[in-house]
């Protein structure tokens, strides 16, 4: 098989093959070459050790080198050149206590995770593949390379990522692989919250977040994200649901765009569902307050797999308006929404408010979705009009007050909004000489 190397990747391992060391292109470069996808990044390893590298070549980084990993520069860009290693034991579930470098390439492929991960490449030697990688890939298969409890007693992280691979390319996981997950599933107990959170926006993020559920069914779920696993536990006997909140959610996140506030906020957009849940005389369930509670609830969960504060942010407040709907459609009820759920959230909502609807029951779906279009109809007519929806739309500001003799403070603020409440009744109200006058007239207020 031919893999088209870059020519920086190809400069490489050439000027280390012509000092007698191996090379080749390996890892996920190699996967994704091999299934016709263009890699993100290559990697390269060798016999050579990082010192024999760093002396080849003008620029080089120590970016991992008590691992053997020196990054080469070439014109700016990077590239990873690792030299055949062997692992020791590991202690941490995590990372090897030893390294120990060696010149077979074969030592250094079998100590990687997955078959499909274990593959090498250079124009002398063409495709390196012990472990029938490419066959995997071609059977669509994730699989662990040699004993896969082993693998994961290596690296626990390795379960997740085993479902997050396939969620990235539509593959299954092998059974002896998910069996030894189950298994295993305690040991994540060991991951730092970063290192889960990574794997887990990867997989949201994927053409295939389905495979959620794939988490939940081994009992990772168990472990960092409990609140999930009662999701799936939560039935909805309810017209507007066909299945539980687990799996509404999952439906949920197969209809709304790749991108990563938007999964995270149908991954958690019912989390409070469970604990909300109350049944009625006539067998329904109900789920009040759901939203409010949920955007709490996400706040915590996100904390505690350290998601940056802009994420949370974001997501909470989708969250909190993901339900809120006006009603009837007039742009008077559609200005208090959008202040009320903040301008932020627009246009996002409307995806997650669409999202939530196709994976509900077919009871009155037509009509919601016919309600949220005209809803959106109205908002972008509201924002053709140039109308003023918050407080930095106002057309008078804090200044403009403390002219008129308003002193410093928190007057000023209570003014202000007094104006945007105005100005969301009657939208032709917001020019500076109108609402100076207004202020001037209701001055006793002051």
């Amino acid at each position: 098989m031919k893999i088209r190397l870059p020519e920086k990747v190809s400069f490489i391992i050439e000027e280390l093959q012509q000092n007698g060391y191996d090379a080749y292109a390996v890892g996920g470069c190699v996967r994704d070459s091999v299934l016709d996808r263009k890699p993100q990044d290559w990697d390269i390893t060798t016999s050579a050790k990082p010192e024999q590298v760093k002396s080849l070549f003008r620029h080089t980084i120590d970016t991992g080198i008590q691992h053997g990993t020196v990054t080469v520069m070439l014109e700016r860009e990077g590239f990873e050149v690792t030299t055949y290693r062997i692992d020791g034991k590991y202690e941490d579930a995590r990372h090897p206590k030893t390294v120990s470098f060696t010149s077979d390439l074969q030592e250094d492929l079998k100590r990687r995770d997955f078959t499909i991960n274990a593959m090498a490449y250079n124009d002398t030697a063409g495709l390196v593949d012990l472990f029938d990688g490419r066959g995997d890939l071609e059977r669509g298969v994730v699989r662990c390379v040699g004993d896969p409890e082993e693998r994961f007693r290596e690296d626990a992280l390795r379960m997740l990522r085993a479902v997050r691979f396939a969620a990235q390319l539509g593959f299954r996981l092998d059974d002896d692989t998910r069996a030894a997950i189950v298994r295993l599933t305690p040991n994540l107990e060991k991951i730092s919250a970063e290192r889960i959170q990574a794997e887990l926006v990867k997989l949201l993020v994927s053409p295939h977040p389905e495979e959620i559920r794939t988490v939940y069914e081994t009992g990772m779920a168990d472990v960092f994200l409990p609140e999930f696993s009662a999701m799936m536990r939560t039935p909805q006997q309810n017209p507007h649901h066909c299945a539980s909140v687990g799996e509404h959610t999952i439906r949920s996140l197969c209809e709304v765009p790749p991108e990563r506030v938007l999964r995270l906020t149908m991954l958690f957009h019912d989390v409070a569902k469970p604990v909300c849940a109350r049944r009625d005389e006539d067998g329904i369930d109900h789920f009040h307050g759901h939203p409010q509670k949920g955007a709490e609830m996400a706040g915590q969960i996100m904390r505690r797999l350290r998601f940056d504060n802009d994420t949370m942010t974001k997501v909470k407040a989708l969250i909190r308006a993901h339900d809120d709907r006006p009603y009837p459609l007039t742009e008077r009820n559609v200005r208090r929404s959008v202040f009320r759920n903040g301008e932020a959230q627009y246009p996002a909502l409307f995806a997650v408010k669409r999202a939530d609807i196709l994976a509900q029951s077919d009871y009155l779906k037509k009509e919601k979705l016919e309600h949220l279009a005209e809803y959106e109809a109205v908002y972008h007519r509201i924002r053709e009009k140039r109308q003023c929806l918050s407080l930095k739309d106002l057309a008078v500001s804090g200044s403009d007050l403390i002219a008129e003799g308003v002193a410093p403070g928190r007057e000023i603020g209570r003014i202000l909004n007094d104006m945007l409440q105005e100005v969301l009744e009657h939208p032709d109200m917001n020019k500076k000489d109108i609402l100076l006058d207004w202020f001037r007239k209701n001055e006793s207020m002051v």
